[in-house]
């Protein structure tokens, strides 16, 4: 009887072995199903009322924070290209606060037009109008930038229809850099220029390749959605309009 049963265990033994050494056969896809499962107002009816309930106090918190007034816009703020009142006003702003913070001059301020999410209708300027506008938590960087790579942004503006900028003017006529000045004056190839942009277009997003020629980088670590914050705060009513700042004509 012992014997029976040791060979029983033997044999099991062999099996499971077996089983992990033997070559594995590839695995091969038979059929493939799909489904689609809509995602609307429908679902709205499938809510789990605990969870709802656990998230109230935070909801409310938010509300009331994104809620906060910080300034009011007599008059609508709409985005578009090449030129528009908001990214204006967003470029302005980002230069003002980087002349604010950074130790020495700074000549201009670009802003990506594509960054902008949205438009401030005429009223209340609030915590979360700010928040639409600039969802990114991108900072403030001070780029250091020839004259030449000044132009090799402008050639940009011009293949990609124009960008939001302050401090400068940009004019393009039949498809070609027509003028380019920085503080009244001509763009000088071999002079230096401050550039104050985002971390993310510092390192050539939208298009903007010639910001990442720039000789030297100053990170204020400070995010652009709160300084637009502060901005809205200092001006209490916020005015921009379309002033040729980057005109485009053919």
């Amino acid at each position: 009887m012992k014997k029976i049963l040791y060979c029983l265990l033997l044999l099991a033994i062999g099996g499971v072995v077996y089983l992990f050494v033997r070559p594995s056969q590839p695995m091969q896809v038979v059929s493939v199903t799909t489904e689609a499962i809509p995602v609307d107002s429908t679902a709205d009816a499938i809510q789990d009322a605990d969870y709802i309930a656990y998230l109230a106090p935070t909801k409310a918190d938010l509300e009331r924070e994104m809620g906060v007034k910080l300034g009011y816009a007599p008059e609508a703020l709409w985005v578009g290209a090449p030129e528009c009142p908001l990214v204006n006003w967003a470029s302005d702003a980002l230069l003002d606060a980087a002349r604010e913070v950074y130790p020495g001059k700074v000549d201009i301020a670009i802003v990506n037009v594509g960054g902008i999410r949205n438009v401030w209708p005429a009223g209340d300027i609030t915590v979360g109008s700010v928040f639409e506008i600039m969802p990114f938590d991108n900072r403030l960087v001070v780029l250091t930038l020839t004259g030449e790579d000044i132009l090799a942004l402008c050639e940009s503006f011009v293949k990609y229809g124009g960008q939001g900028v302050a401090g400068m003017r940009v004019t393009i006529i039949d498809n070609r850099l027509a003028n380019v000045t920085v503080g009244g004056k001509a763009v000088n190839p071999k002079a230096t220029y401050k550039v104050a942009t985002s971390d993310y277009l510092s390192g050539g997003a939208d298009h903007m390749e010639a910001l990442t020629n720039h000789t030297d980088k100053w990170e204020s670590g400070l995010i652009i959605r709160d300084l637009y914050i502060q901005a809205v705060q200092k001006q209490g009513t916020v005015r921009a309009a379309v002033d040729g700042r980057m005109t485009i004509k053919p």
